[in-house]
């Protein structure tokens, strides 16, 4: 199968973890997972990904810290998947307005993950 390209997954619960790993690897995915802010933050500097996907609620350093970090600190034009739990409008707002590319409530479908995953990658490839 074809690299599709480097996902950094950023879920501190261990089974969406494992899921979201499942799913992507299984599309042709390198997956690189980090259960906290601090270790995605490393990730994203040593491993140079080419989609972001964070929760928003992780240890250490939070799911927007992480994005601000990504856009603005590193100025990397990854896209960036949130995927939370969390529904309120402005956390959603929050997320684009910091450079988010796109929003997925928990509980989510993994085809459509898959679908959106493509489509960011695609654009920005």
């Amino acid at each position: 199968m074809i690299n599709q390209g480097k996902i950094l997954i950023v879920e501190d619960d261990l089974l969406t973890q494992k899921a979201l790993e499942f799913r992507l690897k299984k599309d042709g995915y390198t997956v690189v997972k980090a259960s906290d802010g601090l270790k995605a933050k490393e990730l994203l500097i040593s491993e140079n990904p080419d989609l972001l996907i964070t929760d928003l609620m992780i240890p250490f350093v939070s799911g927007l810290e992480l994005i601000e970090f990504a856009k603005n600190q590193l100025k990397k034009a990854i896209p960036v998947i949130v995927l939370s739990a969390a529904n309120q409008e402005k956390i959603i707002l929050d997320s684009f307005n910091l450079g988010a590319d796109d929003f997925m409530s928990k509980p989510f479908s993994p085809l459509e993950l898959t679908v959106r995953v493509k489509r960011l990658l695609a654009k920005n490839g």
